[in-house]
């Protein structure tokens, strides 16, 4: 899975490099999503622009820790399995952009409404990070009832 979503998404970031990078911008869902080429040297809505390295650093530092944890068989739930490989399959993709060029390539840019330009690799980083509140909300509220049962 983790190597499809990091595929997923350098794939998507060349092809967004490719036909877009010269300034074209492309309907993607009529009224609602647009293509269009940006660079983003910080983290979301460009925050901390210029820290790099610091960037690079952390993402390593985390991924390399959630990848030791999923493969170290300690992790006996699909659903935390899956929201950690899904985070770090987005980690991994904006980390390989951030380390090669010194910015991740946006190309995602809603247009009702006004929201940050973003890519396949910040998808999977928020799907990831959702489904894994909604399980640790889940299991802390199964370990109350079964404290009170």
């Amino acid at each position: 899975m983790i190597v499809l979503i990091v595929a997923f998404d350098r794939i998507t970031k060349y092809l967004a490099t490719k036909y877009l990078a010269d300034g074209t911008v492309a309907d993607f869902i009529p009224g609602v999503v647009q293509l269009r080429y940006a660079r983003n040297t910080g983290m979301a809505f460009s925050m901390l622009s210029g820290a790099r390295w610091l960037f690079v650093a952390l993402t390593v530092v985390v991924c390399v820790g959630v990848l030791v944890y999923l493969f170290s068989d300690k992790c006996r739930s699909l659903w935390l399995y899956w929201s950690l490989g899904v985070v770090v399959s987005g980690g991994i993709g904006n980390l390989i952009d951030r380390a090669l060029y010194g910015y991740v390539v946006d190309f995602f840019e809603p247009i009702f409404i006004d929201f940050a330009i973003f890519n396949i690799a910040d998808c999977a980083v928020t799907c990831g990070a959702v489904v894994l509140i909604g399980y640790l909300v889940v299991d802390i509220f199964r370990k109350k009832g079964d404290d009170n049962g």
